[in-house]
């Protein structure tokens, strides 16, 4: 998608200039409740009651519990989870009005409710598959890895479209918080996105062009078959070793490249060390980062093996 997106994924507006100043003062809050803009702030308590209380600059807020996350109190499948999670994390909404507190100071009423409203109508319907967004990973599960796509909604990147080499868990690439390029795969009859990831990490070609036989290069063992052990070079790119029976999938590994076989999508490799570490997951480097992607080829032209995804069937 192209042009200023307001609708960022939850945490990017928490510390901007505009956000602070807009909490500075009463009057402040009042402006921004006239103009209806998108606020944040860091929610403090979620009490008996499921209502959030949200730190702002001046005073606080309330989030009545019905104001809390689209689909509430329509939608049997939204658990009142959603808003337990939400403590301590940051929260957009609405300035919808003033109250008192129980000790006689002024208090916002906020609606994150109605920012997510507002986002699904004027951005998240109209997605198309292809086009690529921001996302910020809320959590992981064995399946997949659950983004914020804007304004706290959340969709689903499946862990087989997360990169072209397979790892075992979401958390082999991602973290929790992180900032995050993904591309829109599918829209279902229910208005449900689902994501891709592997499409914007680039090429057999752009991937392999980072590499040359003779030398030895930092890996990471992904898989080991009967046949040879799979070891990734880049979140796109992985090679095949000569079978050892000393090392196991989730190490880190140091190997030589023997050859790199264009036409074929082959890396060959001998595995000089293997050994257990901690590393962070990298940052991904995205080969496309903005715009549409009707059509994404990773195989070579000259392979006869295809490998592609196209997004466009119109």
């Amino acid at each position: 998608m192209t042009g200023y997106n307001i609708y960022r994924p939850e945490g990017l507006l928490l510390d901007s200039p505009g956000n602070k100043a807009a909490q500075q003062s009463i009057q402040a809050l009042q402006e921004a409740m006239a103009a209806r803009r998108i606020l944040e702030g860091r929610t403090l308590v979620c009490d008996s009651g499921h209502n959030l209380v949200v730190q702002l600059g001046c005073c606080r807020g309330i989030i009545p519990r019905s104001e809390t996350v689209l689909g509430i109190d329509e939608d049997a499948g939204v658990r009142d989870i959603a808003i337990i999670s939400r403590v301590n994390k940051p929260v957009c909404f609405f300035v919808t009005g003033f109250t008192k507190s129980a000790d006689g100071s002024a208090m916002a009423l906020l609606s994150r409710r109605a920012v997510q409203e507002e986002c699904k109508r004027e951005f998240v319907s109209k997605m198309r598959p292809g086009d690529i967004i921001d996302a910020r990973v809320t959590h992981m599960e064995s399946f997949g890895c659950f983004v914020d796509i804007g304004c706290g909604l959340t969709s689903l990147i499946p862990i087989d479209t997360i990169s072209i080499s397979r790892i075992s868990h979401p958390r082999d690439r991602f973290r929790p918080g992180q900032l995050i390029k993904a591309v829109v795969k599918s829209i279902d009859e229910l208005e449900r996105i689902t994501l891709s990831h592997k499409e914007l990490l680039g090429t057999w070609e752009e991937n392999a062009a980072a590499f040359s036989p003779g030398e030895t290069v930092a890996g990471i063992i992904r898989s080991v078959e009967h046949y040879g052990v799979f070891v990734e070079l880049t979140p796109n790119l992985a090679g095949l070793a000569e079978i050892r029976e000393d090392v196991c999938p989730g190490q880190h590994a140091s190997v030589y490249i023997k050859n790199l076989i264009s036409d074929k999508m082959k890396i060959k490799l001998i595995i000089i060390d293997s050994f257990e570490a901690a590393y962070i997951p990298p940052e991904p480097v995205y080969y496309i980062k903005e715009g549409h992607l009707p059509f994404w080829r990773y195989s070579p032209d000259s392979s006869d093996r295809v490998i592609e995804t196209v997004f466009d069937l119109t």
